[in-house]
């Protein structure tokens, strides 16, 4: 079938009406994005340290977690706040309890720079992972962006 064979010419609609891909769903501002995820991971860290006496592997699944949803929820004109966010927001967490609560993430003889060394190096699996998911999830979201939602080009 040629193009003149066609019902519809190239860039006609055919009326159908375009749903957006998981892709293209993310409508949320960075700030709030970033906020949600933030306390969401500081409630688990709470209840890490109530229940468990430290940061557990509850705490890793869950800043996971919250780095994917966070690189779906985001719109994209604040794609930049979400791909630099969970690196900050595991140091940020590491440092508040190793502030607060230093036997939690390293000996509790250690100084302030070593506990927060300690405590990024026994989460940075977690770091890694979620990172990692972040900045491809952004990344093929740019692509479906460019793409009209598709990951391949269809041309």
């Amino acid at each position: 079938m040629t193009q003149a064979d066609t019902p519809y010419r190239a860039g006609v609609s055919t009326g159908a009406t375009h749903h957006r891909t998981l892709w293209e769903e993310g409508r949320t501002p960075g700030r709030l994005v970033a906020n949600a995820a933030g306390l969401l991971v500081l409630l688990v860290v709470v209840i890490d340290l109530v229940a468990f006496r430290g940061m557990t592997v509850l705490f890793d699944v869950v800043f996971v977690l919250a780095s994917v949803v966070a690189a779906l929820a985001v719109r994209p004109k604040d794609f930049f706040v979400i791909g630099v966010f969970p690196p900050l927001l595991m140091l940020g967490t590491v440092v508040l309890v190793a502030l607060t609560f230093r036997g939690f993430v390293a000996d509790k003889g250690d100084g302030l720079l070593q506990a927060v060394v300690s405590g990024l190096a026994h989460h940075s699996g977690a770091l890694v992972v979620g990172y990692a998911l972040t900045l491809g999830i952004l990344a093929l979201r740019q692509v479906a962006l460019r793409n009209a939602g598709a990951i391949r080009s269809t041309r």
